[in-house]
This record gives structure tokens, C-alpha cells and sequence, in this order.
């Protein structure tokens, strides 16, 4: 049976750390960011860990990334 393939759009908006953890990216923190203060832009620039219920969801599509 052939191996299953990384959903390609998942590899590109979760990391998964050398634990094991799973960190999302935010929104909002691309571009029109002169309209934001330096307060919210600093906050938008954290990568909070997700959920475990969330990433139970994303398991099969991230199947063949490692830490």
C-alpha cells in the first residue's frame, strides 16, 4: 500500500515542534500592519500550541511530518 501523502496546505500553516506539539499560525499579520500598533502586531507575532481535540482533526493530513 503506497505511503500517504502530506495535505500540502497543512505543512505550510502548522509546525510541528521537536515535542511534538503542534503550533498554528495567526492571522492578520501580513500585510496593512501600519494600521496596527506595535502592541498588536507583537501579540499577532506569538504561535500559540494547539488544542489536542484540534489536532487529533489534522493527524491524518500531517501524517508524514516530523518534529
Amino acid at each position: 500500500m503506497p505511503k500517504m501523502k502530506t495535505h500540502s496546505s497543512l505543512k505550510d500553516r502548522f509546525k510541528i515542534t521537536g515535542t511534538g506539539k503542534v503550533m498554528r499560525y495567526k492571522a492578520y499579520k501580513n500585510h496593512l500592519l501600519s494600521g496596527k500598533s506595535a502592541r498588536q502586531k507583537r501579540v499577532l507575532a506569538t504561535n500559540p500550541v494547539m488544542a489536542a481535540g484540534d489536532v487529533k482533526r489534522l493527524a491524518q493530513g500531517l501524517a508524514n511530518i516530523k518534529g
